[in-house]
């Protein structure tokens, strides 16, 4: 069976049951660590960054691409609709909605990670270095077609570049229990959604973020601006908010905020 079928197989429709989801403790490794496995060299250019610095761009939704000092790419949630203008080394996805995952990801992608199990026998696992970028999954739970519990179905990826870790919490569905935080680790920088209805509420996303303390927090899943709104309204003066101009944003772990601030970056 193809990744293409095995993805159809899975993918939920687009309005799905907004069911609560029972939750199952995950264990993984304890948190972002700045020793890498073996290395893979790439024959790819530099990027125009210092050697602590990282390129965050929003694409879209919930496609950001996150790009090292060494020049290795990484396309979140990548899909048919909302994609990177080149092609990315690494691209994760998750399947609860077609515009989370692709169905005919760009074979020049090196390596392709689904945010579930194909096999459909338990959690996707994940731990890939290319270059100066480690890539891991933490494994989440998801509603079901029938509006039951598609257990370890998505994922949240953590993408770490030296010293500095950056979560990417998918289509979450559910609060994280303390498996979930204990395998993510420290996190420094996270890409959220706040759409409150497709994904967790957002009096439980905001709950999460206490829980994660990030010093940069980063929207998406926003469909064109009013839920981010909302949101904002429900964190007045719990977390400054920075509005960039440009969907572009450049970080290091030595330049991070003293305290954790959204930065709300241009698209939808």
């Amino acid at each position: 069976m193809t990744l293409s079928s095995l993805v159809i197989r899975w993918a939920l429709p687009a309005l799905i049951a907004l069911s609560a989801t029972p939750l199952r403790a995950e264990t993984g490794e304890p948190g972002c660590r700045p020793e890498m496995a073996s290395l893979q060299r790439l024959p790819i250019q530099r990027a125009n960054l210092g050697k602590d610095e990282v390129r965050i761009s929003f694409i879209g939704h919930a496609t950001f691409t996150i790009e090292t000092p060494g020049g290795v790419k990484a396309a979140t949630d990548y899909n048919d609709y909302v994609r990177p203008p080149g092609t990315p080394d690494i691209a994760t996805m998750n399947k609860a909605h077609s515009s989370h995952y692709s169905r005919n990801p760009d074979p020049g992608i090196k390596q392709v990670l689904p945010g579930w199990d194909p096999s459909g026998a338990g959690a996707a696992k994940h731990d890939v270095t290319l270059g100066d970028l480690r890539v891991r999954n933490v494994a989440t739970n998801i509603r079901s077609y029938s509006g039951g519990t598609d257990y370890d179905g998505n994922s949240m990826f953590v993408f770490e570049i030296g010293e500095l870790c950056i979560a990417h919490l998918g289509h979450l569905h559910h609060p994280l229990e303390p498996g979930h935080l204990r395998a993510l680790g420290r996190v420094d920088v996270v890409l959220f959604p706040v759409d409150g209805g497709y994904t967790l509420d957002q009096t439980g996303m905001i709950d999460v973020l206490k829980m994660l303390q990030a010093r940069v927090m980063i929207p998406m899943h926003f469909f064109g601006g009013s839920s981010l709104e909302r949101f904002l309204v429900r964190t007045d003066r719990q977390w400054p908010v920075e509005r960039r101009p440009e969907p572009v944003l450049t970080v290091s772990k030595a330049a991070l905020p003293a305290q954790p601030t959204i930065i709300v970056l241009p698209g939808n």
